[in-house]
């Protein structure tokens, strides 16, 4: 794997903490003037009558480290940003738990906000993490990305 391609995955949830230490650490970086965030978060679906409570992440994690830096790369080519970061959780992550975390920021609002929408689609739709919904009952099926 190329060195500049950063490992993005988290073992379990990312937590509030993790999150708000990664806003902390931009105060200093004063020529930013807008930051936007993407949180997603497990969703208590009910499918066929069965209960979600949490989802399992797994992934290629080579390819998918290599899939996310393209991302990057790209948005950055595409959009006046300051910086980006990405992480996503690997493992169990339980209903109403954050499983992705997108924070872009920009010296103007305009760029974050429409840099975030981008990323996130790409993400859903380039990267290979896998979901496997778990079912109160034990019982799981395969999640798809929509």
């Amino acid at each position: 794997m190329d060195k500049k391609v950063k490992n993005v995955f988290i073992q379990g949830p990312i937590t509030p903490d993790f999150i708000a230490n990664a806003i902390a650490k931009h105060q200093s970086k004063t020529t930013i003037g807008a930051h936007d965030i993407f949180l997603g978060q497990v969703r208590a679906d009910k499918i066929e009558g069965k209960n979600v409570t949490a989802i399992e992440y797994t992934a290629y994690e080579g390819m998918a480290n290599q899939k996310f830096h393209e991302i990057r790369e790209a948005t950055f080519k595409r959009f006046d940003l300051t910086c980006m970061h990405i992480y996503h959780s690997l493992g169990r992550v339980a209903v109403g738990e954050i499983c992705l975390f997108v924070f872009v920021s920009s010296p103007h609002r305009k760029e974050v906000f429409e840099a975030l929408h981008h990323v996130v689609e790409e993400i859903k739709k380039e990267v290979p993490v896998f979901g496997k919904e778990l079912f109160e009952d034990d019982s799981y099926q395969w999640k798809v990305n929509t």
